[in-house]
């Protein structure tokens, strides 16, 4: 089906906007981060919800105006003094007055004779913006608005304000919305009157006007009727996509697999620890559902370290022994080595045959492992996304399991799937996943969870210390890099930003040469591929002590020699991140610590993040104190991979609504799972609007 008629306007391109040139047009692109090789939208300006409201409602006299309020006032303009010739750095001001009072308004640079123009001497005009004082008297430094007595109406009295990008003034982004939310069409409804009347909810384009041109600021509130019934409609949209895939993944019926246990008790004997008992647990509902004869669609979760690839080569074993293969794969190369270098001595020694396959790869051998797997001589295969390409056989893929599940949408699950009609599916995630989470973006798994450390896992000790003991610190540093110690010292950024007060890596760097010479090297993400190898081959070796870095080092990075992390400026990290750089150390023999360092004053969410990871090493607690300290679009790094980030709904807000979206969208598919009739093409409508409509061909007639 096609897109529905009524909603053409929504998405026609920004660019055929009256005063949108080519440069707004691909800043407005970048900004709304519309999918590759797309141009921004109409829709995507809908979407783009406010952050505030100002209210300009307050119309008093000069006398009634106080610091700090935003006021609206009707002024008479008494006289210009510009700045004295040669003098730029003082302001053009204003002299006003009322029947109340005076007032100044004040201009910094203002150059060009616009503000003559705009406050004629002699004229009235009405001027909105916030008082504050200069030596006793009332003043408004740069007015937000400036209207002619007889356009009052233009000047809108509750305006919302927006999260803007560099380039992107604030008057350009209203105009915007003003047009986009003049073309919303009259849409068909999709939630039942009974729902609608009793949740006082309104139509979408209402709730739409509501938010974004407000006669009130209740209006536009996170919780007032237009704001839920928005969030809702976005989560409905997500849930319904997973009952989706639900349904085509387990409908495309699984194949019960059958097990000798002779592999998987070969490669349990090779292991040089025996499993914990959450691995045995996991392990044992994996293949549980190998054998029964639907698809397995399952998650894995598990901390850093708690032993998640081992339980993957156990399942892929059993796989072997039913005479299946299975694929392997990992968001980058280095992570796909690092796998392959894992499994491939225990697969050699239990006689399954294990192979790498990279993007990088000499044509000739590619193209001997890509017999192998047509001829299902090969029975493990590790390897990136570049396993999907078309050109790949298999005889008989099983089992496909997936390494950091979040860089890694639905459609290539889908994808992957094609490849082996059957195959059942396990997805392993190092981010611990709270269950409102699993519930939004796996809707469609079942989830087993590793909850204890490996044996031999060292406990951490975390400090938290202002960076004003900077000396002390360094004096610490040294006497356990004496011992024979190794760290890492992570910051926030590269270089110097001028916005933030921040220490970039590469400064801090300069700061530790002078102390420890050339024991100290830095590596970060603008550095290539081969020099952050390079760096980090020799910290391994040893032959660097300390390590500077950005977060490049977050995930996959193992030297079980370095047993200190210092994170500078925690307070800029989320807790997810905080957990996930602190496991980098504690994995050799020697008891670690992690010292996060902070720069006066702390907010109070920057103190209970500190405060949470000091206490705990528990990811899961860790990640549920994450969602409810600043919502759940930065927990799954979200904004970066493609994850379904929520532009409307707010988790922390409005998370009851996920349920009921939840169970709306199952109860929808026990009705009418081909989402016929005129229920289904108000579906489909609202599938259309959060750019959900590419599962839509994954609905079965019937």
């Amino acid at each position: 089906m096609s897109r529905p008629e009524a909603l053409e306007p929504l998405f026609r391109s920004l660019h055929t906007v009256k005063g949108v040139g080519d440069k707004l047009a691909a800043l407005l692109t970048r900004f709304f981060g519309a999918p590759e090789g797309q141009e921004a939208i109409v829709l995507d300006v809908l979407m783009h919800m406010p952050s505030g409201i100002v209210d300009r409602r307050r119309q008093v006299g000069i006398a009634e105006a106080y610091l700090n309020q935003v006021v609206t006032l009707r002024l008479h303009i008494d006289r210009h003094q510009p700045p004295p010739r040669g003098k730029p750095h003082i302001p053009h001001r204003v002299f006003a007055h009322d029947d109340t009072g005076d007032i100044n308004l004040v201009f910094f640079r203002a150059q060009g004779g616009w503000v003559e123009k705009a406050l004629p001497v002699g004229e009235e005009r009405y001027v909105s913006g916030k008082i504050d004082f200069f030596n006793g008297e009332k003043q408004i430094t740069h007015p937000d608005y400036i209207v002619e007595a007889d356009k009052f109406a233009t000047l809108p009295l509750v305006e919302p304000v927006y999260p803007l990008t560099n380039g992107l003034s604030s008057k350009a982004l209203s105009k915007l919305v003003r047009q986009a939310v003049d073309t919303l069409p009259d849409i068909p409804e999709w939630i039942d009157a009974a729902t609608m009347a009793r949740r006082k909810w309104p139509s979408f384009a209402a709730a739409m006007r509501m938010v974004h041109l407000p006669d009130n600021p209740g209006d536009a509130e996170l919780w007032a009727p237009a704001r839920q019934r928005l969030a809702y409609d976005e989560y409905l949209a997500g849930q319904i996509t997973l009952q989706i895939v639900r349904s085509t993944m387990v409908s495309e019926r699984g194949i019960a697999r059958r097990f000798s246990g002779n592999a998987t008790l070969k490669v349990n004997s090779l292991l040089p620890f025996s499993l914990t008992e959450g691995q045995k647990a996991a392990l044992e509902d994996i293949l549980k559902d190998l054998a029964s004869p639907t698809r397995m669609s399952r998650l894995l979760q598990g901390d850093v370290g708690s032993g998640k690839t081992v339980v993957a080569l156990m399942a892929m074993a059993a796989m072997t022994e039913s005479g299946a293969q299975s694929s392997l794969m990992a968001p980058t190369e280095l992570l796909a080595s690092q796998h392959f270098r894992t499994i491939k001595p225990l697969c050699d020694a239990a006689g399954i045959t294990c192979a790498l396959l990279t993007g990088k790869m000499p044509a000739a051998e590619r193209r001997k492992i890509l017999v192998g797997l047509a001829d299902g001589t090969i029975s493990i295969v590790v390897g990136t996304h570049a396993l999907f390409q078309s050109d790949i056989e298999f005889k008989d893929l099983g089992l496909t399991v997936v390494d950091e599940q979040h860089r890694f949408g639905v459609h290539q699950r889908l994808a992957l799937s094609d490849k082996g009609r059957h195959t059942d599916l396990l997805v392993m995630t190092a981010t611990p996943i709270p269950r409102t989470l699993v519930l939004t973006h796996f809707g469609d798994m079942e989830v087993s969870i590793l909850r204890e450390k490996p044996a031999g896992r060292q406990p951490i000790d975390t400090a938290v210390l202002s960076i004003n003991d900077y000396a002390r610190v360094i004096s610490r540093l040294q006497s356990r890099l004496a011992e024979g110690a190794q760290a890492y010292w992570v910051c926030p950024l590269v270089e110097e930003s001028e916005t933030l007060e921040v220490v970039s890596a590469e400064d801090r760097f300069a700061e530790l040469q002078k102390v420890f010479g050339d024991q100290v090297a830095l590596v970060h993400g603008r550095m290539s591929a081969a020099a952050k190898q390079e760096v980090m081959d020799r910290f391994k070796a040893n032959e660097i002590k300390l390590l500077v870095a950005t977060t490049v080092i977050e995930v996959g990075v193992d030297v079980p020699n370095s047993s200190i992390m210092i994170i500078e400026h925690a307070e800029r990290f989320g807790l997810a991140q905080l957990h996930q750089l602190r496991g980098r150390v504690g994995r050799g023999s020697q008891r670690s610590a992690c010292l996060l360092l902070y720069k006066d004053p702390l907010s109070e969410t920057a103190k209970a993040r500190l405060e949470t990871i000091k206490s705990t090493e528990d990811g899961f607690v860790i990640a549920e104190r994450d969602l409810e300290l600043r919502g759940q679009g930065d927990l799954l790094g979200t904004r970066q991979s493609g994850m379904p980030g929520y532009r409307l709904a707010v988790p922390d807000v409005h998370r009851h609504l996920l349920e009921f979206a939840h169970d709306d969208a199952r109860a929808l598919f026990e009705r009418n799972p081909g989402l016929t009739g005129e229920e289904g093409e108000k579906t489909r409508t609202l599938l259309y609007l959060f750019r959900k409509h590419l599962a839509l061909p994954l609905i079965r007639a019937g």
